[in-house]
């Protein structure tokens, strides 16, 4: 998955775009913490102590704003979860690091207000428009994500195959979410451990005689 186009100029990028990401990863924090809807170039401008025309050369507005954060956070994620665990051997393995990184990025605040996507897909479920339909396209990236990883595993012989792939994902989906609610609405400091052994023994229980996820099984 390409992370980042990046135009080199004597083997740099140009300068407009090094600081428009280094102004969108202020902007990722800043959501993270405030949310998406209170994401304005005024707000970002103060922030930043920047002019709002400064602002305006790079975003014509709140929604390209919004639009372009969304973006980046992808990508943020991405660098942390997606890339690390890639590295790791096809199958049982793999999914493990994808559902352990997706935890630890939580864990160790890589977004200021903990999982950026999370707290934006509460924000904008029941709100129509593009700014909606780009959380939900990154969440759906990574629910495939999760999905391919299953099907990996269950075709290395990891998995059993009575395992359903779309079913797995769902529910791993669905406990890492909901650890991320009750660790920050109910300031749960538990959740995210007790979503991490939750989701290792659904794991461990569909595992073969051959899987080799010594990690998953202890």
């Amino acid at each position: 998955m390409a992370v980042m186009s990046r135009s080199k100029v004597g083997g740099k990028r140009p300068k407009g775009e090094r600081t428009r990401e280094g102004i969108l990863r202020v902007a990722v924090n800043l959501a993270s913490v405030e949310g998406l809807d209170g994401l304005t170039i005024g707000r970002l401008a103060d922030e930043l102590k920047m002019s709002k025309s400064g602002l305006f050369a790079h975003f014509g507005s709140k929604e390209d704003l919004q639009l372009a954060t969304i973006e980046m956070a992808r990508v943020i994620f991405v660098e942390h979860v997606i890339i690390p665990a890639l590295r790791e051997p096809e199958g049982l393995p793999r999914l493990w690091a994808l559902c352990d990184r997706w935890l630890r990025h939580v864990e160790e605040r890589i977004f200021t207000g903990g999982c950026f996507f999370t707290a934006a897909s509460f924000e904008f479920d029941s709100r129509p428009g593009p700014v909606r339909d780009a959380i939900a396209a990154a969440m759906k990236r990574w629910m495939e994500t999760l999905n391919h990883a299953v099907q990996e595993a269950k075709k290395c012989g990891h998995l059993k195959s009575s395992v359903d792939p779309p079913q797995l994902a769902f529910e791993i989906y669905s406990l890492a979410i909901g650890a991320h609610w009750a660790s920050e609405l109910l300031d749960d400091q538990k959740a995210l451990r007790k979503a991490r052994d939750t989701i290792r023994e659904r794991i461990r229980v569909s595992t073969t005689a051959n899987s080799p996820a010594a990690k998953v099984r202890r």
